[in-house]
């Protein structure tokens, strides 16, 4: 860690991330002698490549605009590297390469042959018209499409990325190379995407959830949720609690959260999705349209009485207060639908607690998994039946929970979620590499 510190200055999210993951393989390593020889820890927090170029963009105004774009290709060992691209001005290379190492472990623990990527730049598409963005977004890709391809890197949606966006980059990837190939994941129904890859990490977190629960003969039905974020992730997370007999009560977004107390059914969920992704209002409307809500500005929901909570919003929003104030409120579960949500203090009060708590690499794989199906799709040209991926979906997540339970297995009932995957998903990576020799 020390050389991790030195050889990364000034990149906290990507330090924490790898001291997480080190933290828990270590023991598990230590008498393996393969994996010291061939420096494999060392390796596998080194990036393959980090490419960074400039994105030139013209505005509405006609005024010329600059950002920074990014692509991180962490691992190939078992397979073309995969994972999102994020559009936020909280970018930087240390969050993506911090996505990237995450993006992984998550990958190999879905039993499908991806290796892990992540890209994405520090442009804001909040306010920005759609002509704008449309610019932005095939200027962005003229410089990425000679670093991607369907057997090399495939790229998705991530946070500010979604169909509109991969769309447009699709569009100007299939302009300048004349291909028509699955190159990017998250695509339209009509021109290669997947059914439920919308729904994936939201369900698929919950889908974790039922399998934790049930470790302990227990189950959603009549369990009260409380849920971080309001767009793609938490509003299919809510979704699928709702058709499982949970109680959600709370949605968020960066200006608050919103509590109700009656419960946020489906025609709510409903209308938040619309707000959000057609009308791009605030979840603090929210409050107007239905009576009995409340609305808590600057504040996260953690301190709201839940059964279980799932943060589907972003990296660091559950800190070390809100973790001891979830297991004061008898929170008996935790399952992350963002990735790396949860500080480490914030960790290590639920693995202290002995919580039912699942890190976002074994609980958000579902996303994933379902690019990974589309990929496969892609290649057959052909689509599966919305049954069949959900069925897929659900057995994925079942066998990432397997994996998680195999290596995280403690004294007595209790499983180590975050240890199992990383031990699991570092142990296949890792391997790989061994067999590849010193590349």
């Amino acid at each position: 860690m020390e050389g991790v510190n030195k050889r990364n200055p000034h990149q906290p999210e990507f330090v924490q991330a790898v001291q997480e993951v080190a933290e828990d393989i270590f023991e598990f390593i230590e008498d393996k002698e393969q994996y010291h020889e061939a420096q494999i820890l060392r390796r596998i927090a080194e990036p393959d490549r980090v490419v960074s170029f400039r994105v030139c963009w013209e505005d509405d105004a006609g005024n010329i605009r600059v950002q920074r774009g990014w692509r991180v290709q962490n691992n190939n060992a078992i397979g073309p590297y995969k994972g999102g691209i994020r559009f936020h001005p909280s970018v930087t290379e240390s969050v993506l390469k911090f996505l990237a190492f995450e993006q992984t472990f998550k990958n190999a623990l879905t039993g499908l042959p991806m290796g892990g990527g992540k890209g994405g730049s520090n442009f804001n598409p909040k306010g920005k018209s759609v002509r704008e963005i449309m610019r932005f977004c095939q200027s962005f890709m003229t410089e990425l499409y000679r670093h991607i391809g369907a057997d090399i890197d495939v790229p998705a949606g991530d946070i500010g990325v979604g169909g509109r966006e991969i769309g447009y980059m699709f569009g100007q990837y299939k302009r300048i190379t004349n291909n028509f190939t699955g190159v990017l994941t998250g695509k339209g129904l009509e021109w290669g995407g997947s059914l439920i890859r919308t729904e994936a990490t939201g369900y698929g977190a919950v889908y974790f959830l039922e399998n934790m629960l049930a470790t302990r003969d227990q189950d959603l039905h009549g369990k009260t949720a409380v849920i971080s974020g309001s767009g793609n992730v938490a509003t299919h997370a809510a979704e699928k609690i709702v058709q499982l007999g949970g109680k959600v009560l709370t949605l968020s977004d960066s200006g608050g959260f919103i509590h109700d107390p009656d419960g946020i059914t489906q025609e709510k969920i409903d209308w938040v999705k619309a707000h959000k992704t057609h009308r791009r209002g605030r979840i603090s409307d929210y409050v107007d349209e239905f009576k009995g809500a409340t609305f808590h500005e600057g504040k996260t929901p953690w301190g709201v009485k839940c059964d279980v909570a799932l943060p589907c919003a972003t990296q660091n929003e559950l800190l070390g207060e809100d973790a001891r104030q979830l297991v004061a409120n008898g929170c008996i579960a935790v399952s992350e639908g963002a990735n790396m949500p949860t500080d480490l203090e914030g960790v290590h009060v639920f693995r202290d607690a002995k919580l039912l708590y699942a890190p976002g690499k074994a609980s958000n794989a579902g996303g994933v998994a379902v690019s990974g199906l589309e990929m496969s799709q892609n290649s057959e040209r052909r689509s599966w039946k919305e049954e069949e991926l959900q069925q897929m979906l659900k057995d994925i997540m079942a066998g990432i929970h397997a994996r998680c339970e195999e290596y995280g297995k403690r004294d007595g009932d209790y499983i180590d979620y975050v240890k199992g995957a990383n031990i699991a998903g570092f142990k296949k990576v890792a391997d790989a590499m061994l067999a590849f020799g010193v590349v």
